[in-house]
């Protein structure tokens, strides 16, 4: 398997707050991955660290080899990235908006629309950002982030302000996309965990807690469920 991220001892501080510790990550492509934790985790950080819109204090981020502080252009071309709360331009429709991406990376027209399709958002496409509910722009800062079909997804909760049936098409499109990709989720939902991830990682207090399979961990927790593992790993 290839290996897609290698994250070796990184550490982030703010002022005396130590968002990561010393953490360690290796992931493979053709796999996704459930970030979980608490309010305060580390889990958004971390992502950012990744995706290269924070720098490290120390440590080192691999993305497909390649170290991001030595080669960030090409780690970057890698990523996929929806950041929590998904920033958008305002003013402009969610059609130039995908499709000023579009012309940024290099995008063909029917990728565009294979896109737009993929996310459902059609019915917005001539909408402006500023107008959309807060399950459209989730869903047109997903599809910014696989505009370009990049190997390594980086999710910070996806499917959050998504009704049931958005939500479930969402997570169908991750599991499928996660056969060929690694795809990092950051989620506050257990059950979204449980049903879309083939390995969780619980972090608390900027470390990792358990990294394994949901069978693993309660093994490892001597628990019945995740709630429960949760709670015991994260207290």
């Amino acid at each position: 398997m290839t290996t897609s991220l290698q994250i070796s001892n990184l550490t982030k501080t703010f002022g005396n707050i130590t968002a990561v510790d010393n953490l360690s990550l290796k992931t493979h492509s053709g796999s996704v991955i459930a970030l979980l934790g608490p309010n305060g985790a580390g889990k958004s950080t971390l992502m950012n660290m990744i995706a290269g819109y924070l720098a490290p204090d120390s440590g080192k981020i691999e993305v497909l080899e390649e170290d991001i502080s030595l080669h960030p252009l090409e780690a970057k071309k890698a990523i996929g990235f929806l950041p929590e709360g998904s920033p958008l331009y305002p003013d402009m429709s969610v059609k130039s908006f995908l499709q000023y991406l579009g012309e940024l990376k290099g995008i063909t027209a029917s990728r565009l629309q294979e896109v737009a399709e993929l996310a459902q958002i059609t019915p917005v496409w001539q909408q402006k950002n500023e107008t959309l509910s807060k399950g459209y722009q989730r869903r047109v800062g997903f599809a910014a982030s696989i505009l370009s079909d990049p190997p390594i997804l980086l999710l910070d909760e996806p499917t959050d302000g998504l009704d049931p049936n958005q939500k479930e098409h969402i997570q169908k499109l991750i599991r499928q996309m996660g056969k060929e990709k690694t795809i990092l989720i950051s989620t506050h939902l257990l059950d979204e965990a449980e049903t879309i991830a083939d390995r969780i990682v619980v972090m608390d207090k900027g470390q990792i807690k358990a990294d394994g399979s949901l069978q693993s961990i309660l093994r490892q927790t001597h628990t019945l469920d995740l709630a429960e593992a949760f709670k015991k790993l994260t207290r």
